[in-house]
């Protein structure tokens, strides 16, 4: 019995040795996220969908609830922690990820392209001082252009919603994902920039397989009191852990809610929107 107890100090201690040596922030054993798999999604036909209605909502991160989506910001200061902006773009730029330019994903485009055009630098005039006649002097830089994921404070969402024939109950998908950013158009000639709005960089498709693989292999921190057995971004999208405001309904003339009100009107107008999609739910059992 004294051996038997002291060979099992003994592997005790070697295991703690190898984990300290394979990673040195860990200080136990943990299943690799990599090997997650998503949940399939039940098998849906057509005709067994009686009602559905596509709504376009905005994450904004600046909401108490939604903060997890914007930190952490900075992954070098994190131990390797990404925010979704970060994990999104890295994915993009390795290829793991199909991304497009518009909410309907039909128009797609090349990821190299896209990061060579969204990285170019741009070219301005530094003034540098004064010549012998008191004229202006400037030089032409070269000023480099990254991707800074603290600039995307929203998220746009396109998700549709329906109710099955077999069992009768409102369910929901995620159909597109597209990070927001500040966007500007540059006049110059001392003329101020005009503001164009929150503009989506690209759009993902959130029913992708690869898609669904990526966010399922990352945690998202919804916690900052355990950082812990955190779900995945994966699930943060299946249970709609967040909070979001409608902007438009599919609708035959194919506007949204800021093309016909604004300000308090379209707030009342975006939780009418809500009300009656989950009203539908309710209704379907009295035919």
């Amino acid at each position: 019995m004294l051996i038997l107890g002291f060979s099992l100090l003994l592997i005790t201690l070697v295991q703690g040795q190898t984990v300290e040596q394979k990673n040195p922030n860990d200080f136990h054993l943990s299943q690799p996220r990599g090997k997650a798999k998503p949940i399939p999604f039940p098998f849906l036909r057509e005709d067994d969908v009686v009602w559905s209605t596509t709504l376009w909502k905005t994450i904004d991160c600046n909401e108490l609830f939604n903060q997890f989506f914007y930190f952490p910001s900075d992954e070098y200061i994190t131990f390797g922690k990404k925010s979704l902006a970060y994990i999104i773009w890295d994915a993009m730029v390795a290829g793991e990820i199909p991304i497009y330019e518009d909410d309907g994903l039909k128009i797609p485009l090349d990821n190299e392209a896209f990061f060579k055009r969204y990285t170019r630098p741009d070219t301005i005039l530094l003034e540098i001082g004064y010549d012998d006649d008191d004229n202006e002097l400037y030089e032409t830089v070269i000023k480099p252009r990254y991707f800074d994921g603290s600039e995307v404070l929203a998220w746009s969402l396109r998700e549709v919603w329906f109710v099955g024939r077999q069992d009768t109950r409102q369910d929901s998908r995620r159909i597109a994902l597209a990070p927001l950013k500040e966007t500007y158009r540059v006049v110059g000639g001392g003329v101020p920039d005009i503001y164009l709005g929150r503009l989506p960089i690209f759009w993902i498709p959130m029913q992708n397989p690869r898609v669904r693989n990526l966010l399922v292999r990352y945690a998202a921190y919804i916690d900052p009191q355990n950082i812990v057995n955190q779900p995945s971004w994966d699930w943060v999208f299946l249970n709609q852990h967040y909070t979001a405001y409608t902007t438009r309904e599919s609708n035959m003339r194919d506007v949204s809610i800021s093309d016909y009100t604004f300000g308090s009107g379209a707030i009342i107008e975006a939780e009418n929107i809500e009300e009656k999609v989950f009203e539908i739910d309710n209704e379907m059992w009295d035919y």
